[in-house]
């Protein structure tokens, strides 16, 4: 078991990424001692008023000058936005750190970070239909796409890749997470039950 390393989160629009990065980045926050893991921050073209991510929000012309001086590690466009991902980030020392990645880009950043783990969240097609609806960001059309395209763009998990379901509630599938996450890093991140 090696003592550091990037993990790569990776899902279909509407699989909860984001609801169980919020949920452990609070929980990995209060525990005592703090674990050596860290939650890689994105530079994105997008204000933080449509996102509930502590993102750095820039404009496309920015993102664009900051990519060609190679400010980022890892950077990527989906859903006519950018991310990148600076290498800053990525060096937090001897720690993990967890990046909420692109299913598209992942075989580059395999390429571009060696002994990247991959974390793969899925969730049922029911589900994932329920929560995209939910958000009400897509109109019926739209939400088809998004489902189309999470049915086409499954990625299949390589040898060493972690796997994910998120089914039951938020707190079941994020206590599931951090017993996957602790038998890969060596580190303390269990919740008492």
């Amino acid at each position: 078991m090696t003592r550091s390393g990037v993990i790569y989160m990776v899902g279909p629009s509407g699989v909860g990424k984001d609801s169980l990065l919020n949920w452990l980045r609070h929980y990995v926050q209060q525990l005592v001692p703090a674990p050596d893991f860290h939650f890689a921050q994105r530079t994105i073209t997008r204000g933080h008023d449509h996102s509930n991510e502590a993102h750095e929000a820039v404009g496309f012309d920015e993102f664009a000058k900051l990519n060609a001086r190679g400010a980022f590690a890892l950077s990527w466009q989906a859903h006519g936005l950018q991310y990148g991902v600076r290498h800053s980030q990525l060096a937090k020392g001897s720690g993990w750190v967890l990046v909420n990645g692109s299913r598209e880009y992942t075989e580059q950043a395999r390429s571009r970070v060696p002994g990247l783990v991959v974390l793969h969240v899925s969730a049922p097609e029911a589900a994932l239909r329920l929560r995209l609806a939910g958000r009400g960001r897509e109109d019926s059309v739209q939400l088809e796409a998004r489902m189309l395209r999470a049915q086409n763009a499954d990625l299949a998990p390589a040898a060493g890749d972690l796997q994910i379901v998120n089914v039951g509630t938020l707190e079941e599938t994020a206590k599931a997470l951090c017993l996957l996450l602790q038998e890969r890093t060596g580190l303390s991140l269990v919740p008492a039950l």
